[in-house]
């Protein structure tokens, strides 16, 4: 199953989809239920975005092994960063972090996400809580899982196609 799963089409194009599919669910929240967002859901939308980038790009360059293993080196990087974004909002929502959470998405003038498309990365509020999904599960909870899933899928698929 993960022997090739840098050269596999229908890995990269369920990686796109999936990411797709959380971006919805994170704008249906957002303008559907009026949870606004905050830096660090910002940060996470942009790594899905940088996720679909990647997703496409490593479906259409799944046919060279060298290249497509680049591709699942950079997205299993990614599922990292992931993971210590969402990580972080965890701990916020728990209580463990104190720190503060800035209004500021911490990107240079030159990436101005923020300005060119703000209906997807505009900051609403400073970090405290994310909704529950199902079964009493927060959004931060299931973030920080679905990064570790991720993380682990590229790490064998990495080792299990030596």
């Amino acid at each position: 199953m993960f022997r090739n799963l840098s050269q596999s089409r229908p890995f990269w194009a369920f990686l796109v989809i999936f990411c797709l599919f959380l971006e919805v669910v994170a704008l249906y929240y957002q303008y559907q239920l009026d949870y606004l967002p905050c830096v660090l859901c910002i940060h996470v939308r942009m790594l899905l975005a940088l996720l679909i980038i990647l997703g496409i790009l490593g479906w259409l360059c799944a046919g060279n092994r060298s290249i497509s293993r680049v591709f699942l080196i950079l997205t299993m990087a990614v599922w990292i960063w992931m993971l210590e974004r969402s990580y972080q909002l965890l701990a916020t929502e728990r209580g463990w972090n104190l720190g503060e959470c800035s209004m500021e998405s911490g990107l240079p003038s030159w990436l101005a996400l923020e300005k060119w498309f703000p209906w997807l990365f505009h900051i609403h509020e400073p970090c405290g809580y994310t909704p529950y999904l199902l079964f009493q599960i927060s959004m931060a909870e299931a973030l920080t899982a679905l990064s570790v899933l991720f993380v682990l899928a590229c790490l064998l698929g990495l080792i299990k196609g030596r």
